[in-house]
């Protein structure tokens, strides 16, 4: 995945001034089994722009349920705050993470996460980086 984006081509959420307040199911998800080559995963993921400046800044919103794993390498730093049911996470040395409801979990750049195919959430992120395109409506 790209995380560049050119700032003319997406509506940023900073252009109002003010404040915003985003209810669930604001943003329409997109699934991740195409995108992904993955026909039995069953995750969605949208990215959501937030500025355009020098230094980007992206937040976004994520689910899982029962399926296949899959394997995704953060070339950013990211967080997740966990927001109903878990996330099964692996690293490449085999440790396993249960992230529950309420939990934070951070990813540091270029490190490798598998995402068990036992998860079943939805998490809300933060990242320093250009919203995705792929990852965009």
């Amino acid at each position: 995945m790209s995380q560049s984006t050119e700032a003319k081509n997406y509506s940023y959420l900073s252009q109002k001034p003010g404040i915003q307040i985003f209810k669930p199911g604001t943003f329409d998800k997109i699934e991740l089994d195409g995108l992904l080559g993955k026909p039995d995963l069953n995750s969605q993921i949208i990215d959501v722009p937030v500025t355009a400046t020098a230094n980007p800044l992206t937040i976004g919103f994520f689910s899982m349920q029962p399926g296949d794993e899959f394997e995704f390498v953060y070339e950013f730093l990211e967080y997740k705050v966990i927001t109903k049911g878990k996330f099964v996470l692996r690293d490449k040395q085999g440790n396993k993470y249960i992230a529950e409801a309420g939990d934070v979990v951070l990813f540091t750049p270029n490190v490798p996460v598998i995402f068990d195919g036992e998860s079943d959430g939805e998490a809300i992120y933060t990242k320093h980086a250009a919203a995705d395109a792929a990852f965009m409506k």
